[in-house]
């Protein structure tokens, strides 16, 4: 068992990042890193992981609608992917690569549309209570360099369309959560080249690993 995460011995890594970070690009490296450490792995993503979780996905990314209600179904979401995927693999003894998780939301929702944090702590408390990724990646980039790569994307979602100054809010938000919680965040340079961020990813998650499986 873990002394991060006690009751349980799976690993919950999650990557997150604005839209045009490079984060996707990168979640096969986290995979193999894992997979090369002889470990049972889960690739999954938020919002979705679940039947009706992409159901919703659909919705929240195509469909507008206020961002009291986006974030409801971030939740609503969510709750369905920790009950029946992230909490039943990680107490299998499978390590689980998520694509986002609720510091999107505080991030997103919180952040970049104005809902009151701690409105979005105290569903994250009831959808997820003791639940938290054990490493945490964000791949930082500038809002301006990531409207630059989204340029070049032929059909975006709603999210993909929002203003350079909402993806500063949005970087500005997870910047001060992992400023708040250092041991569990780890923050890339999302502008060098792919192999140098693959790289910073694969030095530190090995680190956690030693950490981890040592306790």
């Amino acid at each position: 068992m873990s002394a991060l995460n006690p009751y349980r011995p799976g690993l919950f890594v999650s990557l997150e990042g604005i839209d045009g970070a490079g984060k996707s690009t990168q979640l096969q490296t986290v995979v193999g890193v894992l997979q090369a450490a002889h470990r049972q792995v889960l690739l999954t993503r938020e919002p979705g992981g679940t039947e009706i979780g992409e159901k919703i996905r659909e919705l929240l990314l195509h469909q507008s609608m206020r961002a009291a209600t986006e974030a409801l179904l971030m939740f609503a979401a969510r709750q369905e992917h920790v009950l029946c995927v992230i909490e039943p693999a990680l107490l299998g003894g499978t390590d689980v690569v998520c694509d986002r998780f609720t510091a999107a939301t505080l991030a997103y929702q919180g952040g970049g549309k104005g809902i009151p944090v701690e409105r979005l702590q105290a569903l994250a408390r009831w959808v997820h209570p003791g639940l938290c990724p054990d490493c945490i990646f964000l791949i930082d980039v500038p809002p301006e360099v990531a409207a630059q790569r989204l340029a070049q994307t032929r059909r975006r979602d709603r999210f993909e369309q929002e203003s350079v100054d909402f993806f500063a809010r949005v970087r500005a938000n997870y910047l001060q959560q992992a400023a708040g919680a250092p041991e569990k965040w780890c923050v890339i340079d999302g502008t060098q080249a792919p192999s140098e961020v693959q790289k910073d990813i694969t030095n530190h998650l090995n680190k956690v690993l030693q950490e981890f499986d040592a306790k």
